[in-house]
Order: C-alpha cells, then structure tokens, then sequence
C-alpha cells in the first residue's frame, strides 16, 4: 500500500481520475433492479482510494462545484423565472418541512444515544450534507460561556461527527431519491421527465437526442405531369392558401427552366415540390405522377435559429404577419417553431409574437438568407463556448456566494454554491433573451454538470473517507448509525408529506425538489442523468436555495436543544 501512497502523493489527480473510471463502471452494474449510479459509485470509490492516503486541494473541489451548479443554473434560468409565482408555494413548504424533521430526528437520536452537543451538531451537518451548520454550531458553542478546553473538546466534535456521517450523508440521498422514490410513486424518473417536457411544450411532441419522426411533417417530392395544367407555379403554390407549397425546381425536356411565378407548366414537366406533408398531398392531383431518381433534381434544405428583432413584427400574431408579408418574402420558407424563452408556443393564427422569440425557419440557403435579413439575427450553430460570459457568471455567483446577513448572532449566506447557481439561473435567463452572444453549448453544459458534481464527489471521498473510517474504528458505529438515521429519515417523512398533504404526482419534479430540500448536490446529479432532460432542476433550484438558509439554521438551534 506505500507504494500506491507514494503515487498518489506524487499525483493526486491520478487518484480522482481513478476513482472516476471505476466509480462509474461500478455504477453501471445493476443488482437486480438496484443500480448505484456514476456519482454514487465515484464516491464509494474514492473512499476506498483515500485509505492508502491522498491529499487533493481544496481548491479543486471548490472549482469543480462551481462549475456543477453554474451549468445546473444557466439550463435552467428561462423555466426557473417563469415558475416562480404561487405555483412554488410546494417547494418552500418541502424545504421547511425537510429542515423541521431533519432537526426534531437529530434531536431525538442525539437523547436516546447520549451524545453531546458537538457530536449531535456534527451528525447534522455530515448526515444532512449541510456544511455550513459546522460554523454556526461552531459559533453557538463558544457563546455557551463553557471554559475553554471543554468549547474546544465540544467543536472538535462537531468536526468529528461531521467526518463520520458526511459520506453517507451523500451516500443516502442518493439511494432515497433515485431508488426508493420511484417505486414507491410507481413511475420511473425518465417517464414523468418527459411527460412533464411535453406538457410544458404545451402538448408539443418532445424528441430525444438521434430521435427523428418516421413521417416529418416538412416533405420535398417529384412529380411528372401527366396533364397540360395550364397553369403558373403561382396558381398551384397558391390554390390553396392554408395548406402552401412551393415549386423549387422545374425540368422540361431534360433541361432545367428558371423557376419563377409566371412560369406556366406544360404537360411532361417534372418539378420538385416541397412543403407540410398534408399539403403536398392535397396538391398531388395537380401535380401528375410521383417519380423518383430524376438527376439534378437533389436540393439541399437547412434549418436555421432566427432570433425575432424586427419591431415591426413585435407584438403581432400569427395571422397578422402572414397577411403583411408579401408572397415573394414567404416564399420557399416554412416556420418550424416558435419558441420564448425555451418553451415552444403553439403555431396558431391568433399567437402573439414577441422580439426576443426564437423563430426556426426551414428552406433553401438562398431564401433562408432572404429571410433572415428581415426577421433578425441568424443564430450559428457552433460548440465554441463564450468563456468571456462564462468567466462574467461565475465571478458574479462567487461574490454574490461572499455576501452575509447576520440574524441575531446567525451570520446567513448563500455560499459559492448559492450564489454560482443565483447567478447561473440570471445569465441563463438573459441568454435565452438575447441569444446572440453568451453561448454555452448543450454539450459543454453537459460535461460541466457531469465531471463538475462527479469530481467534487470523488475529492470529498478522498479527502474524508480515511478520517471517516479511522473515526468509525475509534469510536465504534454508534456515531456512523446515528448518521444514517439522520440520513434517511428526515427524507422518508418529506417524502411521504411531500406525496400525500403536497400532493407531488410527478416523480421527477418530486424528485427535484427532494434533493434540493436536503441539499443533497450528488443525489440531484443522479437525478438529472435518469431524467435525461432538465425538468427536475426549477424545482431543485427554489429547495436548494432555501435549504441553505433553513438547514443552516439548524446549527445553533441543535446547540440549545440537545
């Protein structure tokens, strides 16, 4: 075992990057229908690693928490501020009733097995993964007017509780949220994630990640016809108005003819027809006979994000936009999607447009082109992130996370991760208003949410795990134990309040706001990877917040009780 200290010594980061890749292969492997997870299995890792002896800077884990909970804000600011309102009225009852029985299961457990008020303030802070409980319990003590070498016996174990309990505390949050909760509301995560997706697409079909439909609802087909239409490609774009289709190319005698309105169609011209399925279909009859293979008939098509900044178009509908725009404009272009603010807005005539909405148009390059100018700025598709925005966010969430308010002699404060996740859901929520700057690609944000919570999981094992275990073999497993209560208890009875007064019937909202009551950061990332979307994070979001300030409250409270 030296040997693997003297390596570790030599190269920490080889110990997080281990506990890393064997973590997650553990999580992968299921126990029947149990399965740890990334994260879960990261930290169970990373304290068998720490036993051979491992030093990892704090700055690390700080580092790597803050990007975690910037990304979780910055995906989520759009959805968090347009919940806000008496719909969060749920979330703060959550978050309270977490803290209340949190603290009425340490008091008791602390009676029944006689630990003092360092040690039962420790088993808080490490069993309810509250940190900051430390300082204030900390800070309780020493006004308790005790002599000096018992206020110091008493804070150093707070430490020691701390120490103890703190990996479980992880540990347990994860199994409650991820495993227990969903078979005990019969739904699993990724099903109600995507149901709430849906319903808050209002009722628009939501496709994961490679997902197409079988049948797209925008077509391109060759037709020969058969019969002399004696008609203009402007009497057959137009014979329908409400179901448009746009000739794109005409070939005549195998030569192809400049397509424009007053081009009257002869019988054995072939032309490519491209709109919404069901109108090309309804114009099959004046079309002729499908055919299939005609060379030089290939066009290619691109979709492209127009973010709407014409005041002209401000505060218009649907149907009023499409009367003032002349048929030369709208031609060759069919609007996809509408959306503000990451919610798409149904496509109906009566729907009211906004500057700022993000409008997908589909056609060919040269009329998207021609659109674009008029409508507003064109959004291109890159994986580059703006690191001058991201730099800007975070700097701001970890000063705001500086700031303290004292109530009494409680000194309050949102804290680095606080404040990075105030300041992610602020700069994510004026991203999706202007959209032409701040970018921040799914992918990146992804990664960030993945290797930032997963690498601060794996520096918390390998900086705690030994002392953990050292502490367990001096002290027995009644502190241990009594951890584990506080653990899952205070997360079963939220759990059952939260289902049955509450009435949470979503399990990944519920799941959401569960974790964030505790603020429980590993077992939100499981969460977040068995949803597969972002739906649990505004509820997440307004708990965590909240838990900051309820659980730390905890601190002195357990002082005076216990």
């Amino acid at each position: 075992m030296e040997w693997l200290h003297e390596l570790f010594k030599k190269s920490p980061e080889m110990a997080l990057f281990l506990s890393l890749a064997v973590g997650y292969w553990i999580g992968k492997i299921k126990f029947g229908k149990f399965q740890l997870g990334g994260v879960a299995g990261s930290l169970l890792v990373a304290v068998l690693v720490s036993q051979v002896g491992v030093q990892v800077d704090a700055g690390v884990k700080a580092v790597l928490f803050a990007l975690f909970i910037y990304a979780v804000g910055f995906e989520s600011g759009p959805q968090f501020f347009s919940s806000l309102g008496r719909q969060s009225v749920k979330e703060i009852i959550l978050a309270a009733v977490m803290a209340a029985t949190g603290l009425a299961t340490v008091v008791v457990m602390a009676r029944l097995c006689e630990l003092d008020k360092g040690l039962a303030a420790g088993v808080a802070a490490g069993g309810l993964t509250q940190s900051a409980i430390i300082g204030t319990a900390g800070d309780a003590i020493a006004k308790l007017g005790l002599d000096a070498a018992e206020t110091a016996r008493l804070q150093a174990n707070v430490a020691i509780g701390y120490a103890v309990t703190y990996v479980f505390g992880s540990f347990g949050a994860i199994i409650v949220c991820v495993n227990i909760l969903p078979k005990f509301m019969g739904r699993t995560i990724r099903d109600d994630a995507i149901a709430a997706e849906t319903a808050q697409q209002a009722g628009v079909k939501v496709l994961g990640p490679e997902q197409q439909e079988a049948a797209p609802s925008l077509v391109g087909r060759i037709y020969e016809l058969v019969a002399d239409p004696k008609r203009t490609i402007a009497d057959i774009e137009n014979a329908n108005p409400a179901t448009t289709i746009t000739i794109e190319r005409v070939k005549r005698d195998g030569k192809f003819v400049e397509v424009s309105p007053e081009l009257v169609l002869r019988q054995g011209d072939i032309v490519l027809a491209v709109g919404r399925r069901d109108a090309v279909v309804a114009s099959a009859p004046l079309l002729g006979k499908e055919v299939y293979a005609v060379d030089g008939m290939e066009l290619t098509m691109q979709r492209r994000e127009i973010v709407l900044t014409n005041k002209e178009f401000d505060r218009k509908t649907v149907d009023e936009i499409r009367k003032a725009t002349a048929g030369g404009v709208r031609h060759g272009i069919f609007v996809v999607q509408i959306s503000r603010m990451g919610k798409v807005l149904p496509m109906k005539p009566d729907t009211v447009v906004q500057s700022g909405d993000l409008v997908s148009i589909f056609g060919a390059e040269q009329d998207v082109k021609r659109v674009a100018a008029i409508v507003g700025d064109v959004i291109v598709p890159s994986a580059k992130t703006d690191f001058v925005y991201l730099g800007a966010g975070l700097v701001m969430g970890l000063l705001v996370g500086l700031l303290s308010v004292k109530i009494g002699s409680i000194p309050l404060t949102l804290g680095a991760g606080g404040g990075a996740l105030l300041s992610g859901l602020l700069f994510g929520w004026y991203r999706a208003k202007r959209q032409t700057f701040g970018a921040l690609p799914p992918s990146a944000v992804q990664l960030l949410k993945d290797l930032g919570l997963a690498g601060f999981v794996v520096v918390v094992g390998l900086s705690s795990g030994l002392q953990a275990v050292q502490t367990i073999r001096q002290l027995g497993l009644t502190i241990f134990g009594v951890g584990v209560v506080v653990t899952i208890v205070p997360m079963l009875l939220t759990m059952l309040f939260g289902r049955y007064v509450l009435r949470y019937g979503n399990t990944a909202i519920f799941a959401g706001a569960l974790s964030g009551s505790r603020s429980a950061n590993p077992a939100f990332g499981e969460v977040l990877d068995k949803a597969e979307n972002s739906i649990p994070t505004v509820p997440f979001a307004i708990t965590y917040a909240l838990a900051n300030v309820f659980l730390t409250l905890l601190g002195p409270l357990i002082v005076a009780l216990v």
